[in-house]
């Protein structure tokens, strides 16, 4: 087999905010018709109030970190035209998924009748991490073996606790809502390339699908690119939480390639037990429990993430020059993660707009250094208008219940 190239890139999602309300803003066909060379590289979504970006193709994570802050930074000033912010969180604590405007392309329109309602309701954003594996069999052997940790990153990346103005009890609410979706969830175990292009070809003679750009696993191989996409992750509100991210999936593929190169390789585990642990990420991220099924027993999340860090993927990161981005995990575990964080923003305001503020405020965290300060300013000041959560109905348009 050939050895991976371990090539990265990074797409992700952000929210079009409207800074005095905190909604959703309807914006991305007015940004995609301005300045023709910054916009090649943003692509619209189903709904106009999301905008996503892709990197260029990345050798290390240092170089995601460059893009990251780049395309981010882009996005930023594209928004901010007409006094617009963007916001990187799974989802949005309290925009109404009913009152928003999909995107007028014949693609979208398209999902729309297919999926109906579950369509409209996809108001979600994520982070989807390409590792590149040039060899057909090896990432799909990468595919089968990296599921298993699957959750373990998921609960590193939480960042959606909060749905249509309602405090949810899960960290990864996204997670939930993009399981209504056909074709998604932790892929199956699969022996071969050639039975991944049974599989597909099945779907396509049968007009389930175009091609494997609509199968949605946590984990898949991109229909026209060499790598292993990872979808898992909600959408990381730091820069360097979304590098660590990166960095860790770029040393689970090198570990594995390793193993195999040695002619060992990592226990496979049916689909339904992976789920086990994924439910407990979505639901409690780092502060619950996980299944080590090997010991066949439950331990501390942040246990057994320290394990893969230590264990699993240390004798790599050096040979990848990753140590720092990937010890960063360390950061998140101790100081928690978006979701811990906006939630701890709400205790403290029992106010949704200042969850908002301290999104937008960390999403510009190292890129916009002047929008980070002032929406931290408007966490720490208050604002007069409030945003509380119903247990029974939903916000109005204002945010407020």
């Amino acid at each position: 087999m050939q050895a991976p190239s371990l090539t990265l890139g990074i797409e992700e999602e952000y929210q079009i905010i409207d800074p005095e309300s905190r909604e959703l803003k309807s914006y991305i066909t007015e940004i995609l018709s301005g300045d023709s060379m910054m916009v090649a590289e943003l692509k619209p979504e189903l709904h106009q109030s999301m905008v996503e970006i892709g990197s260029k193709v990345c050798r290390t994570p240092q170089e995601v970190r460059d893009e990251l802050v780049r395309l981010r930074g882009m996005v930023m000033d594209l928004a901010g035209r007409n006094g617009l912010v963007i916001a990187a969180a799974g989802t949005h604590p309290f925009s109404l998924w009913t009152k928003q405007e999909i995107t007028p392309l014949e693609r979208y329109a398209g999902v729309k009748q297919d999926l109906q309602d579950l369509a409209q309701q996809l108001l979600i954003f994520g982070t989807h991490i390409h590792v590149g594996i040039e060899d057909k069999d090896f990432l799909i052997e990468a595919m089968n073996v990296s599921r298993y940790l699957l959750p373990h990153v998921l609960a590193l990346s939480t960042s959606s606790p909060f749905w249509q103005g309602r405090r949810t009890g899960l960290k990864s609410y996204r997670s939930i809502v993009f399981r209504n979706f056909p074709r998604t969830g932790v892929p199956p175990i699969l022996r071969s390339n050639a039975e991944y292009d049974e599989l597909l070809g099945t779907l396509v003679d049968t007009g389930c699908v175009p091609n494997g750009s609509k199968i949605w696993w946590d984990a898949r191989p991109h229909h026209l690119y060499p790598t292993l996409e990872f979808r898992v992750c909600d959408v990381c509100t730091r820069v360097e939480e979304a590098v660590c991210i990166a960095a860790i999936l770029q040393a689970i593929v090198a570990k594995i390639w390793k193993l195999r190169r040695d002619n060992l390789t990592f226990r496979l585990y049916a689909p339904a037990m992976i789920d086990e642990n994924k439910w407990r990420a979505v639901r409690f991220g780092l502060d619950g429990k996980l299944i080590d099924f090997g010991k066949g027993k439950e331990l501390p999340a942040r246990e057994l993430l320290t394990e893969m860090l230590e264990w699993f993927v240390d004798d790599v990161v050096d040979e990848l020059g990753s140590r720092r981005e990937v010890e960063y995990a360390f950061e998140i575990m101790r100081g928690g993660t978006s979701a811990d964080r906006q939630l701890a923003v709400y205790e403290k305001t029992r106010d949704l707009r200042a969850v908002v503020d301290r999104v937008v405020s960390e999403t510009a965290e190292g890129v916009r250094p002047d929008i980070s300060k002032r929406f931290a300013e408007r966490v720490a000041t208050g604002d007069p208008l409030r945003a509380t959560i119903s247990g029974e109905s939903a916000p109005d348009q204002r945010g407020v219940s």
